[in-house]
Protein backbone atom coordinates (compact mmCIF):
# COMPACT_ATOMS: atom_id res chain seq x y z
CA UNK A 1 0.00 0.00 0.00
CA UNK A 2 1.52 3.46 -1.11
CA UNK A 3 1.55 5.77 2.08
CA UNK A 4 0.36 9.28 1.21
CA UNK A 5 0.98 12.34 3.45
CA UNK A 6 -2.50 13.76 4.12
CA UNK A 7 -3.90 16.78 6.72
CA UNK A 8 -5.09 14.90 10.01
CA UNK A 9 -8.94 16.27 10.41
CA UNK A 10 -9.48 17.70 13.30
CA UNK A 11 -11.60 15.46 15.57
CA UNK A 12 -15.22 16.04 15.97
CA UNK A 13 -16.39 17.08 19.24
CA UNK A 14 -12.57 16.78 20.17
CA UNK A 15 -12.87 12.95 20.51
CA UNK A 16 -10.33 10.97 18.58
CA UNK A 17 -11.59 8.36 16.39
CA UNK A 18 -10.68 4.53 17.10
CA UNK A 19 -10.22 1.91 13.71
CA UNK A 20 -9.19 -1.78 14.59
CA UNK A 21 -7.35 -2.86 10.98
CA UNK A 22 -7.48 -7.11 11.64
CA UNK A 23 -4.99 -8.41 8.60
CA UNK A 24 -2.24 -10.61 8.57
CA UNK A 25 -0.41 -9.15 5.52
CA UNK A 26 2.23 -7.11 7.56
CA UNK A 27 3.06 -4.77 4.33
CA UNK A 28 -0.83 -3.82 3.88
CA UNK A 29 -1.21 -3.46 7.90
CA UNK A 30 1.48 -0.93 8.44
CA UNK A 31 0.50 1.39 5.51
CA UNK A 32 -2.97 1.16 7.08
CA UNK A 33 -1.65 2.35 10.90
CA UNK A 34 0.95 5.01 8.96
CA UNK A 35 -1.93 6.45 6.84
CA UNK A 36 -4.68 5.88 9.44
CA UNK A 37 -2.84 7.66 12.02
CA UNK A 38 -1.91 10.57 10.07
CA UNK A 39 -5.70 11.44 9.77
CA UNK A 40 -6.09 11.47 13.16
CA UNK A 41 -7.40 8.19 14.07
CA UNK A 42 -5.68 5.94 16.85
CA UNK A 43 -5.57 2.62 15.09
CA UNK A 44 -5.21 -0.61 16.56
CA UNK A 45 -3.65 -3.72 14.22
CA UNK A 46 -4.44 -7.56 14.87
CA UNK A 47 -3.38 -10.08 12.11
CA UNK A 48 -5.72 -12.92 13.10
CA UNK A 49 -9.71 -13.37 13.26
CA UNK A 50 -9.56 -14.65 17.03
CA UNK A 51 -7.70 -11.77 17.87
CA UNK A 52 -9.83 -9.40 16.06
CA UNK A 53 -12.97 -10.55 17.89
CA UNK A 54 -11.52 -10.32 21.09
CA UNK A 55 -10.18 -6.70 20.56
CA UNK A 56 -13.37 -5.65 19.31
CA UNK A 57 -15.18 -7.33 22.83
CA UNK A 58 -12.29 -5.09 24.92
CA UNK A 59 -11.79 -1.90 23.37
CA UNK A 60 -15.25 -1.17 21.05
CA UNK A 61 -13.71 0.89 18.44
CA UNK A 62 -15.40 2.94 16.23
CA UNK A 63 -14.86 1.32 12.90
CA UNK A 64 -13.17 -2.18 11.70
CA UNK A 65 -10.99 -3.14 8.79
CA UNK A 66 -11.49 -6.44 8.42
CA UNK A 67 -9.60 -8.63 5.75
CA UNK A 68 -11.29 -11.79 4.67
CA UNK A 69 -8.32 -14.36 4.56
CA UNK A 70 -7.04 -14.17 8.37
CA UNK A 71 -5.53 -17.59 10.24
CA UNK A 72 -7.79 -18.93 13.23
CA UNK A 73 -11.26 -17.37 11.78
CA UNK A 74 -11.81 -15.60 8.48
CA UNK A 75 -13.57 -12.34 7.98
CA UNK A 76 -16.63 -13.36 7.23
CA UNK A 77 -17.08 -15.82 10.46
CA UNK A 78 -15.56 -12.42 12.27
CA UNK A 79 -18.30 -10.54 11.01
CA UNK A 80 -21.35 -12.76 11.20
CA UNK A 81 -20.08 -13.48 15.04
CA UNK A 82 -20.01 -9.43 15.69
CA UNK A 83 -23.52 -8.99 14.13
CA UNK A 84 -24.49 -11.79 16.26
CA UNK A 85 -23.14 -10.32 19.62
CA UNK A 86 -25.13 -6.78 18.72
CA UNK A 87 -21.83 -5.01 17.79
CA UNK A 88 -23.10 -2.20 15.09
CA UNK A 89 -20.06 -0.28 14.49
CA UNK A 90 -19.29 0.16 10.52
CA UNK A 91 -17.37 -2.89 9.12
CA UNK A 92 -15.04 -2.19 5.69
CA UNK A 93 -14.21 -5.70 4.65
CA UNK A 94 -11.08 -6.21 2.32
CA UNK A 95 -10.65 -8.69 0.12
CA UNK A 96 -8.64 -10.62 -2.92
CA UNK A 97 -11.75 -12.20 -3.50
CA UNK A 98 -13.53 -10.04 -6.08
CA UNK A 99 -16.66 -12.41 -7.24
CA UNK A 100 -19.98 -11.10 -6.95
CA UNK A 101 -21.21 -13.45 -4.22
CA UNK A 102 -18.07 -12.65 -2.04
CA UNK A 103 -19.04 -8.97 -1.93
CA UNK A 104 -23.01 -10.06 -1.33
CA UNK A 105 -21.91 -12.56 1.13
CA UNK A 106 -19.99 -9.99 2.69
CA UNK A 107 -22.85 -7.09 2.59
CA UNK A 108 -25.55 -9.13 4.12
CA UNK A 109 -23.66 -10.24 6.62
CA UNK A 110 -23.57 -6.80 8.01
CA UNK A 111 -20.50 -4.78 6.18
CA UNK A 112 -20.98 -1.50 5.75
CA UNK A 113 -18.36 -1.65 2.67
CA UNK A 114 -16.55 -3.90 0.69
CA UNK A 115 -13.56 -2.95 -0.72
CA UNK A 116 -11.41 -5.43 -3.42
CA UNK A 117 -7.28 -5.78 -3.57
CA UNK A 118 -5.25 -4.12 -4.37
CA UNK A 119 -6.91 -1.00 -3.78
CA UNK A 120 -6.64 2.87 -3.45
CA UNK A 121 -5.39 4.18 -0.31
CA UNK A 122 -6.90 7.73 -0.92
CA UNK A 123 -10.41 6.01 -1.80
CA UNK A 124 -10.50 3.52 1.54
CA UNK A 125 -9.31 6.70 3.60
CA UNK A 126 -12.34 8.46 2.10
CA UNK A 127 -14.56 5.43 2.62
CA UNK A 128 -13.31 5.32 6.16
CA UNK A 129 -14.22 9.17 6.65
CA UNK A 130 -17.48 8.59 4.65
CA UNK A 131 -18.58 5.44 7.20
CA UNK A 132 -18.28 7.62 10.43
CA UNK A 133 -20.03 10.01 8.99
CA UNK A 134 -22.98 8.36 8.83
CA UNK A 135 -22.31 6.77 12.09
CA UNK A 136 -21.88 9.99 13.35
CA UNK A 137 -25.42 11.22 11.67
CA UNK A 138 -27.59 8.06 12.75
CA UNK A 139 -28.64 8.26 16.24
CA UNK A 140 -28.88 4.72 18.58
CA UNK A 141 -32.79 4.30 18.22
CA UNK A 142 -34.76 1.57 19.80
CA UNK A 143 -38.14 -0.05 18.91
CA UNK A 144 -40.68 -2.25 21.08
CA UNK A 145 -43.68 -3.79 19.84
CA UNK A 146 -45.13 -6.78 21.71
CA UNK A 147 -42.11 -8.58 23.53
CA UNK A 148 -39.66 -7.60 20.95
CA UNK A 149 -37.31 -5.23 21.30
CA UNK A 150 -35.31 -3.60 18.15
CA UNK A 151 -32.19 -1.92 19.02
CA UNK A 152 -30.99 -0.08 15.18
CA UNK A 153 -28.02 1.30 16.40
CA UNK A 154 -26.65 -2.31 17.11
CA UNK A 155 -28.74 -3.65 14.58
CA UNK A 156 -29.62 -6.33 17.46
CA UNK A 157 -33.45 -7.77 18.14
CA UNK A 158 -34.26 -9.16 21.41
CA UNK A 159 -38.15 -11.14 22.20
CA UNK A 160 -39.00 -11.80 25.75
CA UNK A 161 -35.32 -10.44 26.89
CA UNK A 162 -33.52 -13.18 24.46
CA UNK A 163 -31.38 -12.26 21.87
CA UNK A 164 -33.23 -13.44 17.87
CA UNK A 165 -30.72 -14.26 15.57
CA UNK A 166 -31.60 -12.84 12.42
CA UNK A 167 -29.53 -12.76 9.20
CA UNK A 168 -28.88 -9.18 8.07
CA UNK A 169 -31.06 -8.89 5.60
CA UNK A 170 -33.78 -9.62 7.53
CA UNK A 171 -33.51 -7.50 9.81
CA UNK A 172 -33.01 -4.48 6.80
CA UNK A 173 -36.94 -5.91 5.79
CA UNK A 174 -37.40 -5.22 9.41
CA UNK A 175 -36.29 -2.26 9.31
CA UNK A 176 -37.89 -1.20 6.15
CA UNK A 177 -40.76 -2.28 7.17
CA UNK A 178 -40.84 -0.58 10.60
CA UNK A 179 -39.45 3.00 9.16
CA UNK A 180 -42.75 3.12 7.32
CA UNK A 181 -45.22 1.41 10.09
CA UNK A 182 -48.89 1.71 9.37
CA UNK A 183 -48.50 2.28 5.65
CA UNK A 184 -48.83 -0.59 3.27
CA UNK A 185 -45.56 -1.37 1.06
CA UNK A 186 -45.25 -3.33 -2.37
CA UNK A 187 -42.96 -5.66 -2.86
CA UNK A 188 -41.65 -4.12 -5.08
CA UNK A 189 -41.06 -0.97 -3.02
CA UNK A 190 -39.50 -3.67 -0.26
CA UNK A 191 -37.47 -4.78 -2.77
CA UNK A 192 -35.72 -2.19 -4.02
CA UNK A 193 -35.46 -0.66 -0.56
CA UNK A 194 -33.44 -4.09 0.63
CA UNK A 195 -31.97 -5.60 -2.25
CA UNK A 196 -31.47 -2.32 -4.73
CA UNK A 197 -32.20 -1.78 -8.34
CA UNK A 198 -29.11 -3.99 -9.28
CA UNK A 199 -30.36 -7.36 -7.26
CA UNK A 200 -31.04 -10.21 -10.21
CA UNK A 201 -33.64 -11.47 -7.54
CA UNK A 202 -37.46 -10.58 -7.90
CA UNK A 203 -40.17 -9.06 -5.34
CA UNK A 204 -41.57 -12.66 -4.33
CA UNK A 205 -38.48 -12.69 -2.54
CA UNK A 206 -39.57 -10.67 -0.05
CA UNK A 207 -43.01 -13.02 0.73
CA UNK A 208 -40.06 -15.64 1.96
CA UNK A 209 -38.45 -13.00 4.57
CA UNK A 210 -42.24 -11.99 5.64
CA UNK A 211 -42.48 -15.33 6.69
CA UNK A 212 -38.95 -15.74 8.58
CA UNK A 213 -40.25 -12.58 9.99
CA UNK A 214 -43.17 -13.66 11.32
CA UNK A 215 -41.85 -17.58 12.74
CA UNK A 216 -39.11 -15.38 14.43
CA UNK A 217 -41.28 -12.67 15.81
CA UNK A 218 -45.34 -13.20 16.05
CA UNK A 219 -47.49 -14.39 18.97
CA UNK A 220 -49.02 -16.88 16.14
CA UNK A 221 -47.21 -16.63 13.05
CA UNK A 222 -50.35 -18.05 11.71
CA UNK A 223 -52.35 -14.85 12.97
CA UNK A 224 -50.18 -11.79 12.72
CA UNK A 225 -50.25 -9.07 14.74
CA UNK A 226 -47.44 -7.01 12.87
CA UNK A 227 -46.73 -7.96 9.58
CA UNK A 228 -49.81 -7.85 7.66
CA UNK A 229 -50.66 -9.06 4.56
CA UNK A 230 -52.60 -6.49 2.36
CA UNK A 231 -54.21 -7.96 -0.60
CA UNK A 232 -52.96 -6.61 -4.28
CA UNK A 233 -50.38 -4.62 -2.17
CA UNK A 234 -47.50 -5.87 -0.47
CA UNK A 235 -47.17 -5.81 3.13
CA UNK A 236 -47.49 -3.27 6.20
CA UNK A 237 -46.31 -3.63 9.59
CA UNK A 238 -48.70 -2.72 12.97
CA UNK A 239 -47.03 -2.14 16.36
Amino acid sequence: VPQQHLQPPKPEGGAQRRVLVVEDDNAISLGLRINLEKEGYAVHVVDDGESGLQAVRAERPDLIILDVMLPNKNGFEVLQTLRREGFGMPVIVLSARTGEMDKVTGLELGAEDYVAKPFSLAELLARVRAALRRGRMEPARTFSFSDVVVDFDARNVRRAGAVVEMTATEFDVLKCLVDARGRALTRDAIFQKVWGPNHHGTPRTVDNFIQQLRAKLEPSPQEPKHFHTVRGVGYRFDA
